[in-house]
């Protein structure tokens, strides 16, 4: 063969392939994130980071490549006994990262095996710690649990857990049920202490309500015998005022009456009206006498006093002058 010929019979250029090998084994471009465990003759020298690496080729070898990115592991289902002997199936999924590629890859031989292994076996040691009711209502404290217990143990292998979450809890059938029933009596528990609430809360209201109610009519009864109090105390002061000024009217016209009479008394004509009237006045007073009884005590001289009125009557009169 044409090349294999050329090799032979041209030592250059098999120098130069082999100078070119040697170059490509001693580079090497680490990507980001990235840790390349070298070996010197078979023994751990150093740890290649991201970018351009030189090592010595023949000498110097590449033993591991190591992700240093947080990866995460699913932890399969499996049983685990309570505090109490009840056996659950249970799985979850880990968080992770490298830390140390020397130590992942020198320390353990498969690291992303023993992480769940380890995993594995805290959750079962964290569960049969718990009783059953506390496994469901504290899984934050089993999460916790497990993280620390990892945190410690990976430690040397140069692995950091990062969290831990536990996915689901599945009790057995039987357990199941007795729980469902557990809950469908403290669903009916509830309600029944919500109606009985609401019961207490509604006659409460009721109560304010009526407490409310007979305050405001007593409010209101006083507000009204108040008001009738003023009104009766109105009514009282005008009709006073109304009698008050009815006297002064009526005392205003008899005033106003005696001064017409008096003027009119004073001429010729009023002196004989007022000689008149007195005297029919006296005779009507001499009849109502005699109507309101059968018998009639006189002294004998009726007509003298008659007469005797009509005379006083006119010197009444006569006595009156008229104003200047």
């Amino acid at each position: 063969m044409p090349l294999l010929e050329e090799l032979v019979t041209n030592p250059t250029l098999w120098l130069t392939i082999v100078i070119l090998y040697t170059l490509k084994k001693g580079i090497y471009f680490v990507p980001q994130n990235r840790g390349y465990v070298v070996y010197t003759l078979g023994k751990y020298s150093k740890t290649l980071s991201a970018g351009l690496n030189f090592i010595i080729p023949y000498v110097q070898s590449i033993a591991a490549d190591r992700n240093l990115k947080e990866q995460s592991l699913e932890i399969t289902s499996q049983p685990a006994i309570t505090k109490d002997n009840i056996t659950l199936e249970i799985d979850g999924i880990l968080f992770m990262k490298v830390t140390d590629a020397a130590a992942a890859t020198n320390n353990i031989t498969d690291y992303k095996v023993s992480v769940t292994q380890l995993a594995m076996t805290t959750m079962r040691n964290a569960i049969g710690s718990m009783e059953l009711d506390e496994c469901f209502q504290n899984r934050d404290g089993i999460n916790a649990q497990i993280l620390s217990a990892m945190t410690e143990a990976t430690e040397p292998w140069g692995v950091m857990v990062t969290r831990y979450e536990i996915k689901d809890i599945t009790p057995p059938q039987s357990i199941r049920e007795d729980m469902e029933k557990q809950m469908t009596a403290e669903r009916e528990k509830r309600s029944v202490i919500l109606t009985a609430e609401g019961v207490k809360t509604a006659a409460i209201t009721e109560a304010e309500g009526q407490k409310r109610a007979r305050v405001l009519d007593a409010e209101a009864a006083k507000a009204e015998q108040v008001l009738a109090a003023e009104a009766t105390k109105e009514s009282q002061i005008l009709e006073a005022t109304g009698k008050a000024e009815a006297i002064r009217l009526v005392a205003e016209a008899d005033a106003s009456a005696l001064d017409v009479i008096g003027k009119s008394a004073s001429t010729s004509e009023g002196k004989s009206a007022v000689t008149l009237t007195l005297a029919q006045d006296a005779i009507t007073a001499h009849q109502a006498i005699a109507n309101e009884s059968t018998v009639v005590l006189t002294d004998g001289k009726t007509g003298e006093n008659v007469a005797n009125t009509v005379a006083q009557a006119i010197a009444v009169s006569s006595s009156l002058k008229l104003p200047n």
